[in-house]
């Protein structure tokens, strides 16, 4: 029979031995050391004031008085060093980095996730909680094919929940693409979190919207006038109206307003005019009241006529349209008569 166990090398009390307590303490002394290990840290050479009951990994080049002790565990007791040589499947808590690892005989290494399994949460690098069960903080996350295609899944209950892409700064909402509150795919915008609006919208039927997109049809609620050589005239009604286009300064009380650009862009432009005799007329869709962007014109003529003209032109946020009249016609106006119409390309 041998005088030590197996595994932990726990000296047994031998028939007949004296000072049994020797023998017995030693085995406790191991015990203590070799249960519920935590090694404080992997040194070279000892610490100059180590703690009583200290573990530590002896590094690659050992020195002092752990000379020749490369691998195994000194555990520090009485004022002495007592070395453990671990064996495979020992677990041990490392200190230094708050990290639980099992020596495989050869290395000590962090345990593997089992091949299949389940659990509550997972934070990488990061915390998860009961709203993010899945959390990871890093420069970029990776999802790629076993073999083929490869399709990431975002499943909601019922058409009126919410199944999206939400992508933040500084932890506040500024876009979001998805399934939100029915089954239409829409792409939304935000400048603070709070205030939305969707910019591209495709119905289960796959049409395709931009509720968004500055769009707008006006025209001047009048009857008919003769506007003077070099005078202009404005818009008092919006037929069609979405994306910001507004209503601006008055030109005068007949003569409707300016209308004002919403946003900086490349614009389609169309211009109708409804006249009903002209003595030579030029119509020009201007914008800040000289710069032509599109013309409509006719010489003399008895009869009623309608015209069109259409134009691109790249326009500024907060630029002002109207119409600046050349020579002298009596003018229809209205909507499907005088009127503009602009939308952003």
């Amino acid at each position: 029979m041998s005088d030590e166990t197996t595994n932990l090398a726990l000296p047994y009390i031998l028939p007949s031995q004296a000072q049994k307590h020797v023998t017995h303490n030693e085995a406790l002394q191991r015990l203590d050391a070799a249960v519920q290990l935590t090694i404080a840290a992997s040194l070279a050479a000892p610490p100059l004031a180590p703690s009583e009951g200290a573990a530590y990994l002896v590094s690659t080049g050992a020195s002092g008085a752990w000379l020749g002790k490369s691998g195994v565990i000194a555990f520090f007791q009485d004022g002495d060093w007592l070395f453990l040589q671990p064996r495979a499947g020992w677990r041990a808590w490392f200190a230094g980095d708050s990290r639980l690892r099992v020596f495989t005989g050869a290395a000590w290494t962090e345990p593997s996730l089992p091949a299949s399994g389940s659990m509550q949460s997972l934070g990488i690098n990061a915390t998860a909680d009961t709203s993010n069960r899945l959390a990871v903080a890093a420069a970029a996350t990776l999802f790629s094919n076993a073999g083929n295609g490869h399709q990431i899944k975002v499943n909601k209950a019922a058409a009126a929940d919410t199944a999206s892409l939400l992508f933040q700064t500084g932890w506040s909402g500024r876009a979001e693409m998805g399934t939100a509150g029915d089954d239409s795919f829409s792409i939304k915008i935000s400048p603070d979190g709070s205030a939305w609006r969707t910019g591209l919208a495709i119905s289960p039927q796959g049409v395709v919207s931009m509720p968004n997109r500055p769009l707008v049809r006006a025209s001047l609620t009048s009857g008919p006038l003769t506007p003077a050589a070099g005078s202009q005239t404005g818009f008092s009604t919006l037929a069609a109206n979405q994306g910001g286009f507004a209503l601006a300064d008055a030109i005068s009380a007949s003569a409707g307003n300016r209308l004002s650009v919403p946003v900086t862009g490349s614009y389609l432009l169309l211009l109708q005019t409804s006249t009903l005799t002209s003595n030579g007329h030029t119509v020009s869709l201007v914008a800040n009241g000289s710069t032509v962007l599109t013309v409509c014109g006719a010489p003399t003529t008895n009869g009623a006529l309608r015209q069109s003209a259409a134009g691109i032109a790249t326009l500024n946020a907060g630029d002002r349209l109207s119409l600046l009249h050349g020579g002298t016609a009596q003018f229809e106006f209205g909507s499907g008569k005088t009127e503009i119409m602009a939308t952003l390309l």
